[in-house]
C-alpha cells in the first residue's frame, strides 16, 4: 500500500499567555505527564530562585536543580545525578541556556520533558536541538523535542529587551536559510523538505513585516509562537537545515573566535543580513534591513564590536564549523581578499 502520509513530532500542548506557569501542575497531571507531580525542575539563573519559590506549593513531589552551566560535562553530570532516581519527566524553565541542558538530560535519560520559557532569545523552545559548550566551543546535539512547551509572558516582558528583540534576529533568519536550502538543492541535488520550509519561512514572514515592537504583547505573542514553528520546522526536516544556514555557521565561527561578543538571535540577524548581501538579494537584504533596524538589532560587525579584521576572519572560518552543510559560503568558496572585499561593500551598503 502506499505511504499516504508521514508523522509529524510536535509538543503535546503548547501554552502562551500573561500567568501560563501558574497551569504547570494541571498541564503535569491532566495531561497523563506526571500525576504525582514526581518531576525533576532545572531552573536557571536570573528569575530561577524566583520561580522556584513561586512553584514549590503546587509541586510538592519535585526536586528543584540549578542548571549554572550550558557546557556538555554540565549536563553529563546533571543527568547523571538524577538518573537513579524514579522521576515521571524533566521541566525546563529558563532561557535557551537552561532549555538546551533540560532537553539533552531528558534525552540522556530517556524522560519527557516539559519547556517553560522565560525569554525569546532564540528557537530551541521546541527544536530537536540542544547547543551546548564543549572543549570552549558550542556544539549542535540532537534531543527529543518537548512534550509541551510554556510561555509565561509576565516572566518574558520581565527580561532585559535586549533578550527579547534577539528572538526576532534568530527568526528572520530562516529566510537565508531556507535560501542556502535552495541553492544546495540546484547545486549539490539536495533534497528540500518542502513541509519544513513552509513551517520555517511562515515563522519569519509572521514577524519581519509587523510594525509593533517587543512592548506589544500581540507581537511578542507572534514571536512565541514563531519561535516555536521554527523549532518545528527543523523536527520535520531531522536538522536545523530549514533555520541554520550561513548565517548561523558566521556566528558560530563568531562564538569560536571571539567567546561572548553577542547573543545567538543577535548574530544569527546580522549574518542572515551579510549572506543576503553576498547573494546579490535585494529583496530580502532590504526586508531583513528594516527588521533589524526596527528592533534595534546589530546590522553591522561594528555593532557588536567587532572590528571589520575580525568579522572577515569569522567569515572565512564559518564554512568549517558546518563542513556537511553547502550555503552561500561554501559556494562562492571566496578568499580571504575577497571576503575583505565582500564585508567593505557591506559596510558601505548599511551606513545610515
Amino acid at each position: 500500500m502506499a505511504l499516504l502520509a508521514r508523522m509529524i513530532y510536535a509538543p503535546l500542548s503548547l501554552d502562551i499567555g500573561p500567568g501560563a506557569i501558574a497551569g504547570l501542575h494541571g498541564l503535569l497531571a491532566e495531561g497523563g505527564i506526571s500525576r504525582g507531580g514526581k518531576v525533576a525542575v532545572l531552573v536557571g539563573s536570573g528569575q530561577g530562585e524566583e520561580i522556584e519559590k513561586a512553584l514549590r506549593g503546587t509541586l510538592d513531589s519535585a526536586d528543584f536543580v540549578r542548571v549554572t552551566s550550558a557546557s556538555i560535562e554540565h549536563a553529563r553530570d546533571l543527568a547523571a545525578t538524577l538518573q537513579p532516581s524514579s522521576y515521571d519527566a524533566v521541566v525546563g524553565i529558563g532561557g535557551g541556556r537552561t532549555l538546551d541542558v533540560a532537553k539533552y538530560i531528558a534525552s540522556v535519560v530517556a524522560l519527557p520533558m516539559v519547556a517553560v520559557a522565560t525569554n525569546l532569545a532564540h528557537d530551541g523552545l521546541a527544536s530537536p536541538v540542544a547547543s551546548l559548550e564543549y572543549a570552549g566551543r558550542k556544539g549542535s546535539y540532537g534531543v527529543h523535542i518537548p512534550v509541551a512547551v510554556i510561555v509565561d509572558l509576565d516572566y518574558v516582558q520581565r527580561s532585559p529587551r535586549r533578550m527579547l528583540v534577539a528572538g526576532v534576529g534568530d527568526v528572520v533568519s530562516n529566510l537565508s536559510a531556507l535560501a542556502d536550502w535552495k541553492l544546495a538543492a540546484e547545486v549539490r541535488s539536495e533534497r528540500v523538505d518542502g513541509i519544513a520550509a513552509a513551517f520555517a519561512r511562515s515563522a519569519a514572514e509572521a514577524v519581519i513585516g509587523r510594525t509593533d515592537s517587543v512592548e506589544s504583547t500581540e507581537f511578542i505573542t507572534v514571536l512565541a509562537e514563531a519561535l516555536v514553528l521554527s523549532g518545528l520546522s527543523m523536527a520535520v526536516a531531522g536538522s536545523s537545515r530549514p533555520c541554520s544556514g550561513g548565517d548561523h555557521e558566521i556566528l558560530h565561527a563568531i562564538d569560536q573566535l571571539y567567546p561572548g561578543t553577542s547573543n545567538h538571535g543577535e548574530l544569527a540577524g546580522l549574518g542572515a543580513l551579510f549572506c543576503a548581501h553576498l547573494r546579490d538579494d535585494d529583496v530580502h537584504a532590504h526586508a531583513i534591513d528594516t527588521c533589524l533596524r526596527r528592533h534595534g538589532l546589530p546590522r553591522s560587525p561594528l555593532d557588536v564590536g567587532l572590528t571589520v579584521e575580525q568579522f572577515v576572519a569569522a567569515v572565512e572560518l564559518a564554512p568549517s564549523t558546518r563542513p556537511d552543510r553547502y550555503t552561500i559560503l561554501e559556494h562562492l568558496d571566496l578568499s580571504h581578499e575577497a571576503i575583505e572585499t565582500q564585508v567593505e561593500k557591506f559596510l558601505a551598503t548599511i551606513v545610515e
